[in-house]
């Protein structure tokens, strides 16, 4: 138990003079004032790179794979690295809605909204890749356990059905759990709704809320069981994902470290997509009082965390690869770090390892700028640590007569800055139409530190709803 003077020490979570009210005038207003012309023209350009997203993958439909750039031995690259990418994003929204509030960590409160909503968004960029990589898109029903004439079945021994299930899953329970804790937000913006439209669709989704004893037991009921079933999933999700490289025998890949590092892996690239879009969310809709130093402190040391495992599991690859005295794994990592794709190896190191350890100064982890720069090399740097895995384990295999060297092509280029694109558009939508930070958790928060700080029960601060 912490004593009283620990209490009236600790960080505030909600600065400023804020009442219940003042909180649900801030928050509702983003979405309720007039949209701003700044956000029709970062709507533009994200949706202008979308279109393009169609536009090439209505070419790739009409022309075959062949139009990306991978070619022998190297049959997986930018689609694969661009789905094990945006999986990885996906991460974090889960694990800090279910993990972090399984633990009662209060500090999720004002980012769990934005990351769960990333999550969604990221398993449907994913969701592209696979998809189109089967060529005849028209027959990816196949890929389902469904009875079929033919008698041909999916291979139920195979990780990429597993992905299917494994991914599915994920999407449908973190839908799930990001639209229960929408439900008495959007209640809130019924009851301020002006228009008959706004009134009405937010009146159906939030399946007549009036905020009684029986509706917050019952939500605070189906809460707790989605956060518990989400809770195996964040670790299952990427160590099935990780199972697609494991369990062959190409040198680089079949290993037992994959399924931990690459969980690591995904939460560190999800942390830093967090803090890179909540960044930017706090300064576009001055959300400092909400998002606070506190929040922002936290994460950026499991961003520190999960960066220093990641880099600790790159060292024991190559460990690994030394003990295990076998010759093919041996040139496998030699050829990482010091083949062709060295650069990209060691882009990789720089982003991933080095970059963070700047957390480990608090001046550094109190600077805004700072924060978003390496944030951004996270990002950069777990996308090629993909790309180093799948591309330099295939592009020099057993017969040195079918070595090549793998290079984009257009298409790879712009379906990837497309799905950006998507991500983008997404997360756009959702802060104009949707609250971008949870209203009523917030309160939650408030009531717990008016009454640690000893200005009496919440209620006494609330004013009007």
């Amino acid at each position: 138990m912490s004593t009283v003077s620990e209490q009236m020490t600790r960080p505030r979570l909600v600065l400023g003079e804020q009442t219940y009210h003042t909180i649900t005038e801030a928050i509702s207003k983003i979405v309720e004032e007039k949209t701003p012309r700044e956000w029709y023209i970062a709507f533009g350009i994200t949706g202008g790179m979308t279109v393009m997203l169609g536009a090439m993958l209505a070419y790739l439909v009409m022309t075959g794979i062949g139009v990306w750039g991978n070619n022998i031995p190297v049959g997986w690259a930018w689609d694969i690295t661009n789905f094990v990418f945006w999986i990885g994003i996906g991460h974090a929204g889960t694990l800090i809605s279910a993990i972090l509030y399984l633990f009662r960590q209060k500090w999720r409160t004002s980012i769990n909204r934005a990351a769960e909503a990333m999550t969604l968004f990221a398993v449907a960029c994913a969701g592209i890749y696979p998809l189109f990589h089967v060529g005849r898109v028209w027959v990816a029903w196949w890929l389902f356990p469904l009875p079929y004439s033919q008698g041909m079945w999916p291979n139920f021994r195979s990780p990429l059905l597993w992905d299917v299930f494994a991914v599915s899953t994920y999407g449908t329970v973190s839908l799930l759990f990001w639209y229960v804790g929408l439900i008495p937000d959007l209640a809130t913006l019924r009851d301020r709704a002006k228009s008959k439209i706004k009134k009405f669709l937010y009146g159906v989704f939030s399946l007549g809320w009036r905020g009684s004893v029986r509706h917050w037991r019952h939500y605070e009921i189906a809460y707790l069981l989605l956060a518990g079933l989400s809770t195996p999933l964040v670790l299952s999700v990427h160590s099935v994902v990780s199972f697609d490289f494991a369990v062959s025998i190409l040198p680089g890949w079949h290993t037992t470290i994959f399924p931990p590092y690459f969980v690591a892996g995904a939460i560190f690239s999800g942390f830093a997509m967090v803090m890179t879009l909540m960044l930017l969310a706090r300064w576009a809709y001055k959300l400092e009082n909400f998002v606070t130093r506190v929040h922002l402190d936290n994460m950026c040391k499991i961003m520190l965390a999960t960066g220093t495992i990641v880099g600790y599991a790159y060292a024991t690859e190559f460990f690994i690869a030394w003990y295990s005295a076998n010759k093919y794994e041996q040139f496998t990592f030699m050829n990482r770090a010091f083949g062709p794709y060295a650069w990209a190896y060691w882009i990789m190191i720089s982003c991933n390892v080095i970059s963070p350890q700047i957390f480990w100064f608090k001046k550094m982890r109190e600077n805004v700028v700072v924060m978003f720069i390496v944030s951004i090399f996270i990002n950069i740097g777990m996308w090629f640590e993909r790309f180093v895995i799948i591309v330099t384990s295939l592009h020099r295999d057993f017969l040195p007569s079918s070595w090549s060297y793998f290079k984009a092509t257009y298409v790879d280029i712009c379906t990837f800055i497309g799905s950006f694109g998507l991500f983008l558009t997404l997360f756009l939508l959702f802060t104009r139409f949707l609250p971008i930070i949870a209203i009523a958790e917030v309160k939650g928060v408030l009531a717990h530190e008016l009454h640690q700080h000893g200005h009496g029960a919440a209620g006494s601060h609330g004013g009007k709803h």
